[in-house]
């Protein structure tokens, strides 16, 4: 196969590509030179992307690493008196990507469907409309990502957790009991 060179800005993707068009199928490997160019070199073994290889790297002097270095005092004491308001002003809360009715993220829609599913009420508060929310809760809860779901008060975990809870029926329990009391 011959080599053949296409210009691109220079990133590092590796990826598997299959041709169809021949009987047998192809594998192939796009690696980045350093002018830049794409070089396609067929080397029968399938190379996956890596999530390192297409993130840019963040210099600590930028913008986003600076935000993200102080984001670790987002926890106010006022933010944490508010917190604890709303995460005690309903049995059930569920902090999440969007809302009930329009979540946006896959794994918000997942544990709004369990809710759902198991008919219980629950509060919903969008994090996206609120950055300094969305980083003092991933503090307050120790826990880095959302959905966050909070049962009688208490965090009980993200999706993957309430999934297997709601898989071994251990979920319903949990919240039988907290709307019981």
């Amino acid at each position: 196969m011959a080599l053949r060179s296409i210009k691109t800005p220079s990133v590092t993707p590796t990826a598997a590509v299959s041709s169809s068009v021949i009987n047998k199928p192809q594998s192939h490997r796009f690696v980045s030179k350093p002018s830049a160019s794409l070089a396609v070199h067929n080397l029968h073994q399938p190379i996956s992307i890596t999530r390192s290889n297409l993130l840019p790297k963040l210099k600590p002097s930028s913008p986003a690493a600076k935000f993200r270095c102080s984001a670790s005092a987002a926890l106010t004491p006022q933010l944490r008196d508010t917190l604890e308001k709303l995460v005690n002003s309903e049995k059930v809360v569920l902090f999440m990507k969007g809302t009930r009715d329009f979540p946006m993220c896959g794994f918000s829609n997942t544990v709004v469907q369990i809710l759902k599913n198991l008919n219980v009420p629950f509060e919903d508060v969008n994090i996206l409309e609120n950055e300094m929310l969305r980083q003092g809760l991933k503090e307050y809860s120790n826990w880095p990502t959302f959905p966050q779901l909070y049962i009688g008060g208490e965090f009980f975990g993200g999706c993957d957790i309430t999934l297997e809870a709601f898989q071994s029926g251990e979920l319903q329990e949990v919240v039988e009991r907290a709307i019981c009391s």
